[in-house]
C-alpha cells in the first residue's frame, strides 16, 4: 500500500482471507486422500471422521487401483504425451515469441492481436475439424493424435513474448554485432534467459494436458494409449464404479506427479509469472 506498513487488523484480515481460500482449495484433495485410506464400510459411515477409525484400507485400495487396470502404463502414456507436447510447444513458441517481441516487420501488431484473439477460443470449438482432419490422415488412435493438436500454444507464445519484452535490446544488438544469426540469438541468447518463463509455462502445459479428458476420449480408443484421466474413468467402468476407495486411490496416484512438479519448480514458476508482467 504505497510502501506503508499494514496495520495489525489489516494483516490479520489478509491472513484470515488467505487461510480461508487455502482451506476451500485444499479440502477436496484432503478428502480424496483420506477416502483412499479408508475401508469401504467407513467410507459410507454416517459419522464424520478424517482418518480411519478401525482398520486401514489403504493397502487394498491402492493395490486395486494399480492392478484392476494398468494404471502405471497410463501414467507412462501421460508422461510421454505431456513431455512431447511441451517440447514441440517450446520449439514453436520461443521463435514466435522472439519475432513478436524483438523483430520489426509489417503486420507484427496484427499478428500479436491474432494471438490474443486465439486465447479466447476454446479448443473444444475446433475439435471437430481436427478430428475429421486426423481421420482423413489416418492419425486417429495414435500418439500423434494426442500430441500434434497442441504443438502450438497461443498462451505460450503470449507468455514468452511478454518475458522477452523485458530483455534489453542492447543484449540482442551485441549478439548481432558479434555476427550471431537470428536463429543463434533465439536459442543461445534468448532461450537461456527465459528459463523461468519456460518453467512457468511448462507447469501450465503439464497440468492442462495431464488432466485433459475431452480430446483423448475422442482421439483414441485403444486402451494401450489411454492417458491418466481415461485410466481413472476406465477403472470406474471396469467394475469399480461404487468402490470409492480404489477410485480415490487412483485419483491420488494420478495427481501426485502434478503436485511434485509444482513443488519442485515453485520458485522458478513464481519468477516466470512475475517477470512476464513487467512490461507490455
Amino acid at each position: 500500500m504505497n510502501g506503508e506498513r499494514l496495520s495489525f487488523p489489516a494483516r490479520l484480515l489478509r491472513h484470515v482471507v488467505l487461510l480461508g481460500g487455502a482451506v476451500v482449495m485444499l479440502a477436496p484433495f484432503v478428502w480424496m486422500v483420506a477416502t483412499s485410506l479408508k475401508p469401504k464400510n467407513e467410507i459410507f459411515s454416517s459419522r464424520f471422521h478424517l482418518l480411519p477409525q478401525g482398520s486401514w484400507g489403504a493397502g487394498e485400495n491402492y493395490w486395486t487401483a494399480l492392478t484392476q487396470v494398468p494404471l502405471l502404463h497410463f501414467l507412462l502414456n501421460g508422461a510421454l504425451v505431456t513431455s512431447a507436447i511441451f517440447l514441440l510447444q517450446v520449439l514453436v513458441n520461443v521463435p514466435a515469441a522472439y519475432a513478436l517481441a524483438k523483430l520489426r516487420f509489417r503486420g507484427r501488431g496484427l499478428m500479436f492481436g491474432t494471438v490474443l484473439l486465439c486465447l479466447v477460443i476454446p479448443y473444444q470449438a475446433v475439435a471437430l475439424p481436427i478430428f475429421i482432419l486426423f481421420f482423413q490422415l489416418g492419425l486417429l488412435n495414435t500418439y500423434a493424435a494426442l500430441v500434434l493438436p497442441f504443438s502450438i500454444s497461443v498462451f505460450g507464445i503470449f507468455l514468452m513474448r511478454q518475458f522477452f519484452m523485458t530483455v534489453p535490446d542492447d543484449l540482442i544488438d551485441a549478439a548481432r554485432i558479434d555476427g550471431m544469426s537470428e536463429h543463434g540469438i533465439v536459442w543461445s541468447v534468448m532461450a537461456p534467459t527465459a528459463i523461468p518463463a519456460m518453467i512457468a509455462f511448462g507447469i501450465f502445459s503439464f497440468v492442462a494436458h495431464w488432466n485433459d479428458y475431452f480430446w483423448p476420449l475422442i482421439a483414441v480408443s485403444d486402451q494401450s494409449l489411454y492417458t491418466p484421466p481415461l485410466g481413472v474413468a476406465f477403472l470406474k467402468l471396469n467394475g469399480e464404479g461404487t468402490a470409492y476407495g480404489p477410485l480415490m486411490a487412483a485419483a491420488t496416484i494420478v495427481i501426485t506427479p502434478l503436485v511434485l512438479a509444482f513443488l519442485f519448480a515453485q520458485r522458478r514458476f513464481i519468477e516466470g509469472i512475475t517477470f512476464t508482467g513487467l512490461k507490455g
